[in-house]
């Protein structure tokens, strides 16, 4: 996909997403100060500060966009990646917050005063959540965005949260006057682990992981006219952006001319054939046959 028709699709789902994300979470930290329950003011802070990471997206996306040049000959595709991360810091700072506010409630023993309200409130926005996070995931998978999928699996951790607010209510109604910070520590435990999932997630593609089967490519390039064998196939990058090296054995009697066409095949096969790679280096070399050696 063009650079710059992939950064106008991110854009606009981060706006969309965005909007959502400050009306419910602004309409849970509201009715959260009213009833005085911590588990809605946490999971309202969690859901705000999404719509923090959708801005702090708008900017990265910005310079994830720019086409390679001398400088980045890669490209910047990796400032989405890096911006990712950012995410998972974000989510570890939210669940400390969260911990902390259910701590001290936790302590002060102070009773919520949610009634049957706060249930359709909640009921409202973990709708909403869900729509938000599914629409975000399909469409980070549709343009390939690292930074789409992240965030919406921060808003999709909304929904679990959301349902385990819900769950502090109807055990507080029944009696249970800690249910509530209770709850509200169950939120931050939930929040952290979506953090060091997106962490775990992140690094890899920034270390350069191999994302794709070595044994299909060869086998793939080695069914290609004149390639002898292949080796040392490397792969990396995120998905819709994948780099791949290899080397192709040829025939050590043809022209080099010849040995320069059999790789410009293979780059192509590989570029339409697999999806999501953008650039293919092939090392050509002369294979080495049994009676040629010494």
């Amino acid at each position: 996909m063009d650079y710059s028709l992939r950064s106008i699709g991110v854009r606009k789902v981060i706006l969309i997403t965005l909007g959502f994300n400050l009306l419910v979470g602004l309409t849970k930290i509201i009715y959260g100060m009213i009833v005085n329950s911590v588990a809605i003011m946490s999971d309202g802070i969690h859901t705000l500060f999404d719509g923090f990471n959708n801005i702090m997206g708008l900017v990265g996306i910005y310079y994830a966009s720019r086409t390679p040049d001398e400088k980045h000959p890669y490209g910047y595709r990796k400032f989405e990646t890096v911006l990712t991360i950012f995410i998972g810091l974000m989510m570890f700072f939210t669940a400390y917050t969260i911990f902390h506010r259910a701590f001290e409630s936790f302590i002060s023993n102070q009773p919520s005063t949610a009634g049957l309200e706060a249930f359709l409130v909640m009921l409202v926005t973990l709708s909403v959540n869900f729509f938000v996070s599914a629409y975000e995931r399909k469409k980070g998978l549709e343009l390939n965005s690292e930074f789409l999928v992240a965030d919406a699996g921060y808003t999709r951790s909304d929904v679990y949260v959301t349902l385990g607010v819900i769950a502090g209510l109807i055990l507080a109604r029944l009696g249970f006057s800690k249910a509530d910070p209770i709850v509200g520590m169950i939120v931050g435990f939930i929040v952290a682990w979506m953090g060091v999932t997106i962490f775990r997630n992140t690094i890899a593609i920034l270390v350069d992981e191999s994302v794709l089967d070595s044994h299909d490519i060869m086998e793939r390039v080695c069914a290609i006219d004149g390639v002898e064998s292949c080796h040392k196939i490397r792969s990396r990058g995120p998905e819709g952006n994948v780099f791949i090296d290899l080397h192709v054995q040829v025939d050590p009697l043809i022209s080099v001319n010849d040995g320069h066409e059999i790789a410009n095949v293979v780059k192509k096969d590989l570029k339409t054939k697999i999806s999501g790679v953008v650039d293919v280096v092939v090392h050509i070399e002369p294979v080495t046959k049994p009676e040629d050696k010494p």
